[in-house]
């Protein structure tokens, strides 16, 4: 079977929907979001630490694509606020990683918990059909991303 190519303004149409939608979904989510009592940013950068594990406030910076000054003072923040901890690099003796501490974990998995029942909310309802096909939506968005 020939593969199916999309002209320039198919994937024009096709991403000036999906970029509308996600903005219109992440607006959704960011209420929900105010529950854990964290900014944007400082949720941004726990996920980080999490998902991604310990690391340098440099490398946190690069991965928010803000500036080191700028993580430095979240950094601060959440472990003034007992979310995340500095400890020396077994590795190198000049440098610092960033932690979470299992209450960082905690708020974060609970805050992905109301995302995914507000998500679940959203879907209830949709076709079976629908739901197939926006879980092929999500397979392929995680494959090109």
């Amino acid at each position: 079977m020939a593969k199916e190519t999309l002209s320039s303004i198919q994937q024009t149409e096709v991403a000036d929907r999906l970029h509308s939608a996600s903005i219109h979904l992440l607006r959704r989510l960011r209420k929900v979001d105010e529950a854990s009592g964290l900014s944007a940013a400082r949720l941004s950068a726990l996920s980080v630490l999490v998902f991604g594990g310990p690391t340098t406030v440099g490398a946190l910076a690069r991965a928010e694509q803000v500036s080191a000054p700028t993580m430095s003072r979240l950094v601060s923040g959440l472990e003034r606020d007992g979310f995340v901890v500095r400890e020396a690099d077994e590795g190198d003796a000049r440098a610092v990683r960033v932690r979470a501490t299992p209450k960082g974990r905690r708020v974060l998995f609970r805050g992905r918990e109301r995302r995914v029942a507000e998500l679940v909310e959203l879907l209830d309802g949709v076709s079976g059909e629908d739901l197939r096909t926006l879980g092929n939506a999500a397979e392929v968005m995680e494959r090109i991303l």
